[in-house]
């Protein structure tokens, strides 16, 4: 079964297939949490006849590895593990040794980069070379939530599909399948805080966050001269240090903050530094382990001067 707003992606797709030559690379562009991981591997299976079992000997899936060679220990004894900031080039070029052999179970196999805007530069261009001579019976599927982020020579040697942000009607109706413990205000604040991203907003019902979007929303509209506002929202993160949920709260900053961006009618640059040194948090917080008071005092000072920096371009 596809998953919501995958309708044009799949008749895209399709056609190809159906095509006299399929392109040998395509990029799946969208926002975080709109399914292009799960299409990228349906269509991959697709691409390859759909034999193979789960786990197709064929699909090669690129994403990020462990943070360093002590962290990669504890995954190979099975325990838990820190994930590296971006993909590496030494990943990228395990891949390109695998592509040196041929297919396992027939003539094609299909290239999984997820996420590809998260490679570093070394690994960008090594990957350049592959799709300028791909080799025969390989297809690469790019998934970027930030394209622009990618090489602009890596985007010119792909074809571009875009995944769209989902309605407020299709998601309700989605959130009702899937959480129906949610009640009706917390699947609206889902709705509200995911700028129509299913994951998002299936993520902020999971860690109950609602509380704190209220908080961002109040401290970017209304700002927190007596640091009441910042205290409160400390306070509805929790003290507890929970790496994915601390992370979803991060994620939540940047959506509220990007809602913003869009809405705005002046020049936006301090609204985008804002949400630079957002970004830059949500890349850090998995490393530094910041005390979540603190990190949230943090978040809410980033959201009351975006707020006045909002004022002032619009001024």
């Amino acid at each position: 079964m596809s998953l919501i707003g995958h309708d044009e992606a799949w008749s895209q797709w399709r056609r190809a297939l159906d095509g006299n030559r399929m392109h040998h690379a395509w990029l799946l562009a969208g926002k975080k949490g709109l399914g292009k991981a799960s299409f990228a591997q349906a269509a991959a299976r697709q691409l390859l006849g759909g034999e193979g079992g789960a786990e197709h000997p064929d699909i090669l899936t690129l994403t990020y590895g462990p943070k360093n060679k002590e962290e990669a220990k504890k995954r190979d004894d099975g325990k838990p593990f820190e994930l590296a900031r971006g993909i590496k080039v030494d990943q990228v070029r395990d891949i390109q040794r695998r592509l040196t052999t041929r297919p396992t179970l027939g003539s094609k196999r299909a290239v999984i980069i997820d996420p590809a805007d998260d490679m570093e530069v070394s690994a960008s261009n090594a990957l350049l070379k592959s799709l300028e001579e791909p080799p025969q019976g390989t297809y690469f599927l790019l998934i970027a939530h930030s394209p622009a982020r990618l090489l602009p020579t890596i985007r010119s040697r792909c074809r571009t599909v875009r995944f769209s942000p989902i309605g407020k009607e299709a998601m309700d109706d989605l959130l009702r399948d899937l959480a129906p413990e949610a009640d009706i205000a917390s699947r609206d604040a889902a709705i509200a805080a995911s700028s129509g991203s299913p994951g998002s907003a299936l993520t902020f019902l999971k860690y109950e966050l609602g509380k704190p979007a209220q908080l961002m929303r109040t401290i970017l509209e209304q700002g927190d001269r007596d640091f009441v506002l910042r205290g409160q929202l400390a306070g509805a993160i929790g003290a507890k240090q929970d790496i994915p949920r601390l992370q979803a709260v991060l994620g939540l900053a940047r959506a509220i903050l990007s809602e913003r961006i869009h809405q705005h009618a002046g020049n936006p640059a301090g609204l985008v530094d804002t949400h630079a040194e957002l970004v830059r948090l949500s890349a850090e917080q998995p490393t530094y382990n910041f005390d979540p008071g603190l990190l949230g005092m943090e978040i809410g000072t980033l959201l009351a001067q975006a707020g006045a920096a909002s004022e002032r371009g619009n001024g």
